[in-house]
């Protein structure tokens, strides 16, 4: 393949004999390690969340990335834990995520972050943002006694995620992040887009780094998709994913994919780009290739964004969704 060839997933086969052979992406990278327990540890706050429609009409629920990342992993097959960061008042926010207690862990915070969306337009795509209550910073103390092969920073707003975590983090392996846990600020309750002024220190050490479109133009000053993903893996992120309403793209710097989201209504907005990370981030660690994991990522989100909610469905609802919409 020439380098930038750009790769549009319509309609790719999907296959049934089993997963692929894992994929060795620079020599090892995603090699199964056995003395690891778990595939991938997705560590971030949970949320209490208010979201308002374009009606008016009011749904509470919980949230956050690591409520709607966690799930939609687990769905594709990797192995998962969940280390979430909330109040212990509010240890019912655990329940969202239906999963073995001994593979989620609750780490306290004094605040339980508070968050009320607001959406202007029947897409979602337009929505004004607030947080009563930020959770505390999650320090390198409070990593779970576990092993995993990458750690996803599942982050909210700036400050979830101190240097010092991304220091401990990055020695011991292969680390992910989202970008909104560092570029968006909570300020007197008020939500604003700020750039990152570590990127340069830190982008090299993502291994996969995920953003929407505004954020990524936030970023790099390119409101162009593929031209910002870009300048991220220019800059040094390993594999970057930028999410957008009408298609998700990944690029590692050879290659860029894209695949058009193809949901019949958007009643399940929330949670779009973390269900589609999560489930990619799932399927490369799988040992599949980008192609296949875009293709799973945006078909898994694109049937997730038809129920609000988190993804309760299997990878075998996916493979359905595909065969019914992507291979047509």
């Amino acid at each position: 393949m020439a380098r930038g060839q750009a790769i549009r997933l319509e309609a790719p086969r999907v296959s049934t004999a089993g997963p692929p052979a894992p994929h060795r992406a620079g020599g090892t990278r995603f090699e199964r390690n056995i003395m690891n327990s778990y595939d991938l540890m997705i560590l971030g706050p949970a949320t209490r969340d208010l979201n308002i429609d374009y009606t008016g009409a009011e749904d509470r629920s919980a949230g956050g990335a690591v409520t709607f990342c966690t799930p939609a992993a687990r769905a594709m097959g990797a192995s998962v834990f969940a280390a979430v960061k909330i109040a212990p008042e509010d240890r019912d926010i655990l329940d969202v995520f239906q999963m073995p207690e001994e593979d989620k862990a609750l780490l306290p915070s004094a605040k339980t972050t508070l968050m009320r969306n607001e959406y202007f337009t029947p897409d979602r795509e337009r929505r004004r943002s607030g947080c009563a209550a930020q959770s505390d910073p999650i320090l390198p103390g409070e990593l779970p006694d576990i092993e995993w092969r990458l750690c996803h920073l599942a982050g909210l707003l700036y400050g979830d995620f101190p240097d010092e975590l991304l220091e401990a983090l990055h020695r011991k392996a292969l680390l992910s992040a989202d970008a909104q846990g560092f570029l968006r600020h909570n300020i007197g309750g008020s939500m604003s887009l700020h750039d990152w002024e570590d990127k340069l220190r830190f982008l090299p050490w993502m291994d996969f780094f995920k953003t929407d479109a505004a954020e990524a133009e936030m970023l790099t000053g390119l409101a162009d998709r593929e031209a910002a993903a870009r300048q991220l893996v220019a800059w040094g992120a390993k594999e970057v994913m930028v999410s957008h309403n009408a298609e998700m793209l990944v690029c590692d710097g050879t290659q860029v994919c894209t695949c058009p989201v193809k949901a019949r209504n958007l009643s399940g907005r929330t949670g779009r780009g973390d269900t589609t990370f999560g489930s990619y981030l799932a399927m490369r660690l799988l040992g599949n290739d980008m192609q296949t994991s875009l293709l799973y990522a945006t078909a898994c989100v694109s049937l997730k964004m038809e129920t609000p909610g988190v993804f309760r469905g299997s990878r075998e609802d996916v493979e359905d969704y595909i065969r019914q919409f992507y291979q047509r």
